[in-house]
């Protein structure tokens, strides 16, 4: 069995010591978060006309709108992580929500390309505090026999709020209006969220120290497996957006459909992903190797690039293995998420490990679509296929460094 967590002091209510005691209800609040989070990704994408026609903007300019996310994850996540163990995690989930409220306020109302881009690095901050502190809530709050489960769902909020952006916005009657309604749901949320979840014992720690940031991210790095987990989510991001940043183009010149349809098929693709999470979780309930479903989802991921980037297949077949990338896919980032708050140091430093995962997931996120972008333009999409294949296989020799360290730590699985 692997170590559970405990917080000494805290009050029943906030650390549950059984399976009943999970707080259901704050953990559906938390998981809203991180998809509120999440729709701020999604909602460029499928706005991405009426911003050139509004600002005039060239494609560069929609890629910095896009790519500052994961810049300001990179650039923050561990530094977020130090912070959130010292400062406190609701509190720092509430912020994320008030800073993607005023971001997307400050974006619906812009006259400039600065004033949006600078409504989008609010947005993205909002977006680093909320995904790496999110864990954190979860952690303290669900009982042992509910861990796996509960951030297996956690880790559905990316690919469940990209599909509804994508969804969504469509719907809407212009860009303006979406960024508006984000902010009002944001702000609603923050409400929710500071009546539904209790304050943690974290949240009356120490004030928050450069030098002591410094030494827990050392300490935790110099475990080991949070390190390896951190690469594997490189390795995972390169994959999945590396073929879902280019999909849509990849459909309408392999299928023929229009631009509408090519979004609607990308958001359906989207949504397997979070069936792919949810299995992962009840498989790790089931007593699943953790190595095992990741190693797995790397070596499927890998093998369907090659049927899906190869013009060996046909149109409807070369779909059907989007869908099953997306699905194998979806097994990892449960897995990951969920083996993070595992490894970690200590209790205290989970949401270090956690800071550690996101940084391995924005640099992924970055790497992968300007890597095969560059290839596919020089060499067509057979480089494509052969750079998720070559990833697929990194993945799997990082999972069986992960199965090492998981056994030295002491932990079954």
């Amino acid at each position: 069995m692997h170590k559970q967590f405990e917080m000494p002091g805290a009050p029943p209510a906030t650390v549950p010591r059984s399976p009943s005691s999970t707080h259901w209800p704050g953990v559906a609040l938390v998981v809203a978060a991180g998809v509120v989070a999440s729709l701020q990704v999604g909602k460029v994408a499928i706005a991405v006309p009426q911003l050139r026609t509004d600002f005039g903007l060239d494609l560069s300019m929609v890629g910095w709108l896009m790519a500052v996310f994961s810049l300001l994850g990179v650039l923050g996540a561990v530094p977020v992580g130090a912070w959130v163990a010292r400062a406190g995690d609701r509190r720092l989930v509430l912020v994320g929500l008030l800073a993607i409220a005023v971001g997307s306020t400050a974006g619906a109302l812009a006259g400039s390309v600065a004033v949006l881009l600078a409504g989008r690095v609010i947005e993205g901050l909002g977006f680093v505090l909320i995904t790496i502190a999110g864990p954190s809530v979860l952690q303290r709050m669900v009982a042992p026999g509910g861990k796996d489960l509960a951030f297996a769902i956690w880790s559905c909020f990316m690919p469940a709020g990209i599909a509804i952006a994508l969804f969504s916005g469509a719907l809407q009657g212009g860009w303006r209006g979406f960024w508006l309604g984000n902010a009002a749901l944001a702000a609603v949320l923050a409400v929710l969220l500071l009546i539904g979840v209790s304050r943690g014992s974290s949240d009356r720690e120490a004030p928050v120290s450069w030098r002591g940031m410094v030494r827990d991210a050392v300490l935790t790095l110099r475990t080991g497996a949070p390190a390896l987990i951190a690469a594997s989510f490189v390795i995972y991001s390169l994959q999945f957006f590396a073929l879902f940043s280019f999909l849509p183009v990849l459909l309408i010149e392999r299928m023929g459909v229009s631009t509408a349809t090519a979004g609607s098929l990308s958001a359906v693709a989207c949504c397997i992903n979070v069936a792919g999470n949810l299995v992962a979780g009840v498989l790790l309930k089931r007593g699943a190797a953790r190595w095992l479903l990741a190693a797995s989802a790397s070596a499927l991921m890998g093998l369907s690039a090659i049927g899906i980037f190869l013009p060996v297949l046909g149109a409807m077949p070369a779909f059907a293995l989007c869908l099953a990338f997306s699905a194998a896919g979806g097994l990892l980032p449960a897995t990951l998420i969920g083996t993070s708050a595992i490894v970690a140091p200590s209790a205290r430093l989970a949401p270090m490990s956690m800071g550690l995962l996101m940084l391995g997931s924005n640099l992924g996120q970055m790497v992968g679509p300007v890597v095969v972008g560059g290839a596919v333009d020089s060499l067509g999409w057979s480089a494509a296929a052969a750079i998720v294949a070559v990833a697929g296989v990194i993945g799997v020799l990082l999972a069986l460094g992960l199965r090492r360290s998981l056994a030295r730590g002491g932990h079954a699985r």
